[in-house]
Protein backbone atom coordinates (compact mmCIF):
# COMPACT_ATOMS: atom_id res chain seq x y z
CA UNK A 1 0.00 0.00 0.00
CA UNK A 2 1.25 3.48 -1.17
CA UNK A 3 -0.64 5.88 0.97
CA UNK A 4 0.30 9.73 0.62
CA UNK A 5 -0.34 12.52 3.21
CA UNK A 6 -0.34 16.07 1.58
CA UNK A 7 2.10 18.04 3.66
CA UNK A 8 1.19 21.91 3.17
CA UNK A 9 1.11 24.63 5.82
CA UNK A 10 -2.57 23.43 7.27
CA UNK A 11 -1.65 19.93 7.83
CA UNK A 12 -2.84 18.03 11.01
CA UNK A 13 -0.07 15.22 9.41
CA UNK A 14 1.60 13.88 12.84
CA UNK A 15 -1.72 12.29 14.31
CA UNK A 16 -2.72 11.21 11.06
CA UNK A 17 0.26 9.22 11.02
CA UNK A 18 0.07 8.00 14.16
CA UNK A 19 -3.39 6.52 13.47
CA UNK A 20 -2.32 4.93 10.63
CA UNK A 21 0.51 3.03 11.75
CA UNK A 22 -1.35 1.82 14.44
CA UNK A 23 -3.44 0.04 11.72
CA UNK A 24 -0.19 -1.01 10.57
CA UNK A 25 0.04 1.37 7.83
CA UNK A 26 3.42 3.23 6.67
CA UNK A 27 2.32 6.19 4.84
CA UNK A 28 4.61 8.78 3.50
CA UNK A 29 4.01 12.58 4.17
CA UNK A 30 4.97 14.65 0.84
CA UNK A 31 4.19 17.84 -1.30
CA UNK A 32 6.09 16.34 -4.17
CA UNK A 33 3.61 16.09 -6.73
CA UNK A 34 4.74 12.97 -8.36
CA UNK A 35 4.46 11.33 -5.02
CA UNK A 36 1.31 12.38 -4.56
CA UNK A 37 -0.04 11.11 -7.89
CA UNK A 38 1.62 7.85 -8.11
CA UNK A 39 0.10 6.97 -4.43
CA UNK A 40 -2.58 4.12 -4.00
CA UNK A 41 -4.43 6.33 -1.84
CA UNK A 42 -3.94 10.13 -0.25
CA UNK A 43 -5.41 11.73 2.87
CA UNK A 44 -5.70 15.58 2.59
CA UNK A 45 -5.96 16.37 6.35
CA UNK A 46 -6.22 19.84 7.55
CA UNK A 47 -6.26 22.35 10.56
CA UNK A 48 -6.67 26.13 10.34
CA UNK A 49 -7.70 29.34 7.96
CA UNK A 50 -8.97 28.36 4.82
CA UNK A 51 -7.93 31.09 2.51
CA UNK A 52 -4.29 30.89 3.69
CA UNK A 53 -4.76 27.40 2.82
CA UNK A 54 -5.60 27.94 -0.53
CA UNK A 55 -3.61 30.44 -1.14
CA UNK A 56 -0.95 28.14 0.19
CA UNK A 57 -2.05 25.40 -2.05
CA UNK A 58 -2.18 27.93 -5.32
CA UNK A 59 1.21 29.07 -4.87
CA UNK A 60 2.14 25.38 -4.77
CA UNK A 61 0.15 23.76 -7.70
CA UNK A 62 -1.08 21.25 -5.26
CA UNK A 63 -4.85 23.00 -5.95
CA UNK A 64 -4.34 21.59 -9.51
CA UNK A 65 -3.09 18.34 -8.37
CA UNK A 66 -5.89 17.31 -5.80
CA UNK A 67 -9.00 17.67 -8.24
CA UNK A 68 -6.92 15.68 -10.86
CA UNK A 69 -6.31 12.65 -8.69
CA UNK A 70 -7.88 9.65 -9.69
CA UNK A 71 -7.37 7.54 -6.79
CA UNK A 72 -9.49 7.48 -3.46
CA UNK A 73 -8.79 10.68 -1.52
CA UNK A 74 -9.82 11.29 1.47
CA UNK A 75 -10.04 15.38 3.18
CA UNK A 76 -9.88 15.56 6.88
CA UNK A 77 -11.59 18.49 8.83
CA UNK A 78 -10.27 21.36 6.90
CA UNK A 79 -9.27 19.01 3.98
CA UNK A 80 -13.17 18.48 3.79
CA UNK A 81 -13.99 21.70 3.40
CA UNK A 82 -11.04 22.98 1.37
CA UNK A 83 -12.93 19.81 -1.58
CA UNK A 84 -16.30 22.45 -1.03
CA UNK A 85 -16.76 25.42 -3.46
CA UNK A 86 -16.58 27.92 -1.20
CA UNK A 87 -15.78 28.30 2.36
CA UNK A 88 -17.05 31.90 4.56
CA UNK A 89 -14.35 31.70 6.13
CA UNK A 90 -12.62 34.48 4.43
CA UNK A 91 -15.14 34.28 1.58
CA UNK A 92 -12.60 31.43 0.01
CA UNK A 93 -13.23 29.88 -3.24
CA UNK A 94 -12.18 26.58 -3.02
CA UNK A 95 -11.08 22.79 -4.66
CA UNK A 96 -15.28 22.52 -5.84
CA UNK A 97 -14.82 18.97 -5.92
CA UNK A 98 -18.00 18.63 -3.74
CA UNK A 99 -21.01 21.04 -4.82
CA UNK A 100 -21.12 22.31 -1.19
CA UNK A 101 -20.95 25.56 0.72
CA UNK A 102 -19.00 25.89 4.20
CA UNK A 103 -20.56 28.01 6.18
CA UNK A 104 -20.06 29.37 10.04
CA UNK A 105 -21.71 28.04 12.89
CA UNK A 106 -24.55 30.54 14.32
CA UNK A 107 -26.21 29.73 17.38
CA UNK A 108 -29.07 32.75 16.41
CA UNK A 109 -29.92 29.69 13.93
CA UNK A 110 -30.13 27.02 17.52
CA UNK A 111 -34.25 26.38 18.16
CA UNK A 112 -35.30 28.88 20.97
CA UNK A 113 -36.04 26.09 23.61
CA UNK A 114 -32.64 24.58 22.59
CA UNK A 115 -29.65 25.07 25.49
CA UNK A 116 -27.23 27.39 24.34
CA UNK A 117 -24.08 26.11 22.43
CA UNK A 118 -20.88 26.99 22.03
CA UNK A 119 -18.96 27.80 19.24
CA UNK A 120 -16.74 25.97 17.96
CA UNK A 121 -18.66 23.16 17.92
CA UNK A 122 -15.83 20.86 20.32
CA UNK A 123 -16.29 17.39 21.70
CA UNK A 124 -17.56 13.87 20.85
CA UNK A 125 -21.05 14.19 18.70
CA UNK A 126 -23.40 11.25 16.98
CA UNK A 127 -23.37 10.54 13.47
CA UNK A 128 -26.34 9.09 11.80
CA UNK A 129 -27.87 8.34 8.20
CA UNK A 130 -24.80 6.32 7.77
CA UNK A 131 -23.87 5.53 4.09
CA UNK A 132 -20.97 4.42 1.06
CA UNK A 133 -18.94 2.11 1.60
CA UNK A 134 -16.75 4.40 4.42
CA UNK A 135 -19.37 3.70 6.90
CA UNK A 136 -19.47 0.34 6.21
CA UNK A 137 -19.70 -1.45 9.92
CA UNK A 138 -20.06 1.88 11.26
CA UNK A 139 -23.19 1.69 13.93
CA UNK A 140 -25.91 4.41 13.37
CA UNK A 141 -25.31 6.94 16.38
CA UNK A 142 -21.70 6.23 16.68
CA UNK A 143 -20.07 8.92 18.70
CA UNK A 144 -16.69 10.68 16.48
CA UNK A 145 -14.56 13.87 17.95
CA UNK A 146 -15.01 17.36 16.04
CA UNK A 147 -13.58 20.34 16.26
CA UNK A 148 -14.64 23.23 14.14
CA UNK A 149 -16.63 26.60 13.65
CA UNK A 150 -17.26 26.04 10.32
CA UNK A 151 -19.90 23.11 8.32
CA UNK A 152 -20.77 22.03 5.43
CA UNK A 153 -24.30 22.14 3.97
CA UNK A 154 -26.28 19.03 3.56
CA UNK A 155 -26.39 17.36 0.04
CA UNK A 156 -26.72 14.62 -1.79
CA UNK A 157 -23.18 13.92 -1.37
CA UNK A 158 -23.71 13.61 2.26
CA UNK A 159 -22.76 10.21 3.60
CA UNK A 160 -23.32 10.97 7.37
CA UNK A 161 -25.07 13.76 9.30
CA UNK A 162 -24.26 15.31 12.72
CA UNK A 163 -26.74 17.68 14.52
CA UNK A 164 -24.57 20.93 15.99
CA UNK A 165 -27.63 24.34 16.13
CA UNK A 166 -28.92 22.69 12.45
CA UNK A 167 -28.18 18.91 10.98
CA UNK A 168 -24.80 19.44 8.55
CA UNK A 169 -22.44 17.07 6.41
CA UNK A 170 -20.54 14.73 9.08
CA UNK A 171 -18.80 13.14 6.02
CA UNK A 172 -19.54 13.40 1.91
CA UNK A 173 -18.56 11.53 -0.54
CA UNK A 174 -18.38 11.47 -4.59
CA UNK A 175 -16.83 9.58 -6.58
CA UNK A 176 -13.09 9.01 -5.95
CA UNK A 177 -13.07 11.68 -3.25
CA UNK A 178 -14.38 11.24 0.37
CA UNK A 179 -14.11 13.96 2.97
CA UNK A 180 -15.12 13.91 7.07
CA UNK A 181 -15.43 16.58 9.62
CA UNK A 182 -15.00 14.98 12.58
CA UNK A 183 -10.48 13.51 13.11
CA UNK A 184 -10.83 10.41 12.34
CA UNK A 185 -7.34 9.79 14.23
CA UNK A 186 -8.93 11.31 17.21
CA UNK A 187 -12.05 9.56 17.55
CA UNK A 188 -10.88 6.53 19.27
CA UNK A 189 -11.80 2.64 17.72
CA UNK A 190 -14.78 4.15 15.18
CA UNK A 191 -11.96 6.34 13.74
CA UNK A 192 -9.90 3.83 13.19
CA UNK A 193 -12.47 1.90 11.33
CA UNK A 194 -13.22 4.68 9.25
CA UNK A 195 -9.63 5.21 8.44
CA UNK A 196 -9.45 1.33 8.01
CA UNK A 197 -12.80 1.26 5.69
CA UNK A 198 -10.64 4.22 3.59
CA UNK A 199 -7.41 2.35 2.90
CA UNK A 200 -9.55 -1.15 2.10
CA UNK A 201 -11.96 0.72 -0.91
CA UNK A 202 -10.54 -0.18 -4.36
Amino acid sequence: MNLAIIKYNAGNVQSVLYALQRLGVNAKVTDNHKEIAAADKVIFPGVGHASSAMEYLHKTGLDELIVSLQQPVLGICLGLQLLCNFSEEGNTKCLGIFDVEVKKFDESLRDKNAVPVKIPHMGWNNIYNLSSSLMQGIKENSFMYFVHSYYAQLSPQTIATTDYIIPFSAAIHKDNFYGVQFHTEKSAATGEKILSNFINII
